[in-house]
């Protein structure tokens, strides 16, 4: 019941029971003075009797002090009954908060304040408990962001120590004379290059996962007619993989006046992760290669990019999106990566509209799908 209540059913028992005691006096007297009515005589002589009795005897003023001191304890028990309810009603409940405040500045937020009442103190118990959710969550994201955070970190120092050891020992070789020819040098130089992009890379990676944790990415979202921009992709992406001997097969099943909205930088880095990630895990028993397939799926145009790689087990195929995961297979593997990549790609690519799904066998190859939407003029209402 709500204190509301408790209090208001107090106050009228309270204010009640002494008018109910004294209606019920007022009534006998009044019987009494009916039948006295009717028969006069008789009356007058019980009155007379009864008055000369508690004359002589002295008791007419004790009659009086005994129902006052009836009335008094009347009232008194009643108010602590009253009290005692009310305190009932109250009490367990504020002691279970201040237990739990206490196990709060303990830092214990394992119990439950919750209650199934509806009186005002259930509902301060209930909103206790919500705070103590909330307060449980929070510090559960809160470690987890500590574990990511710690596992980001230890990922890029591991990986940043591959190039940085090739660049360190290269470039020993320069200054100890090692490369003394044109084709040495230029092959040195060229290596240094690529593990200082390899760096450059990493590092944009994690800039770039800290605007993601804060939603501060730069977009800059424009109109891109999706077979020109495609066109200039492939053609960089065309250079690069063959310079690491792996075939790259192009089909645009798209019309060519196709537009789509997209940030060309981010839709870049999308296509760049991806490709990025098949190459770390080509197979050598096969000759390596690459498929980009453009499809035309009503409102959308679909993005497939395949590769022949080692693949993906079923059981990590849930979780490639996943911020620092990576499947057993590949986690001390020589490939190296943050781990931040696919998930900065999901990411991106909601952020478009679109979404992104994959499908894997292992030792035959990974297709990653997105879906980014068409752009379409809305027509002018006249």
């Amino acid at each position: 019941m709500r204190l509301k209540n408790r209090l208001i059913i107090s106050f009228f028992i309270i204010t009640l029971v002494p008018v109910l005691i004294f209606t019920a006096l007022m009534l006998a007297l009044r019987r009494l003075a009916i039948e006295l009515t009717e028969n006069q005589l008789l009356g007058h002589q019980i009155i007379y009797s009864v008055k000369s009795y508690l004359d002589e005897s002295g008791k007419f003023d004790q009659m009086v002090l005994n129902f006052c001191v009836a009335e008094f304890i009347i009232l008194f028990l009643t108010a602590v009954l009253m009290i005692i309810w009310i305190y009932k009603g109250v009490a367990p409940q504020l002691k279970m908060l201040k237990v739990a405040a206490n196990n709060i500045k303990e830092g214990n937020l394992d119990f439950s304040v919750a209650s199934a009442g509806v009186d005002e103190m259930s509902e301060l118990c209930n909103a206790f408990e919500d705070m103590r959710i909330r307060l449980k969550n929070n510090a559960k994201d809160r470690l987890e962001d500590e574990a990511e955070q710690r596992a980001l970190i230890s990922n890029i120092a591991h990986d940043l120590k591959t190039p940085i050891t090739a660049i360190k020992g290269y470039a020993e070789g320069m200054l100890d004379g090692v490369a003394d020819s044109p084709e040495k040098r230029e092959k040195y130089i060229r290596t240094i290059y690529n593990k200082a992009n390899e760096m450059n890379t990493l590092i944009n990676e994690l800039t770039l996962y800290s605007n993601i944790d804060t939603n501060k990415i730069p977009y800059n979202f424009q109109k891109l007619n999706l077979h020109n921009y495609f066109s200039d992709c492939i053609e960089e992406l065309g250079m690069d993989l063959e310079n690491q001997h792996i075939r790259l097969d192009y089909s645009n099943f798209v019309d060519p006046d196709v537009l789509i909205i997209a940030d060309p930088e981010q839709l870049g880095r999308i296509i760049h992760n991806i490709i990025s990630n098949s190459v770390k895990y080509m197979r050598a028993d096969v000759p390596s290669k690459i498929a980009i397939v453009i499809k035309d799926v009503g409102d959308f145009v679909q993005i497939e990019i395949t590769d022949n790689g080692k693949g993906i087990a079923t059981h990590d195929l849930p979780y490639v999106f996943d911020r620092f995961y990576r499947a057993d297979a590949s986690r001390n593997s020589a490939a190296g990566g943050s781990g931040i990549g696919l998930s900065i790609v999901k990411k991106i690519i909601e952020d478009h509209g679109g979404k992104i799904w994959v499908t894997s066998k292992e030792n035959e190859g990974t297709t990653m799908c997105f879906v980014m939407r068409k752009y379409e003029e809305s027509p002018i209402v006249s």
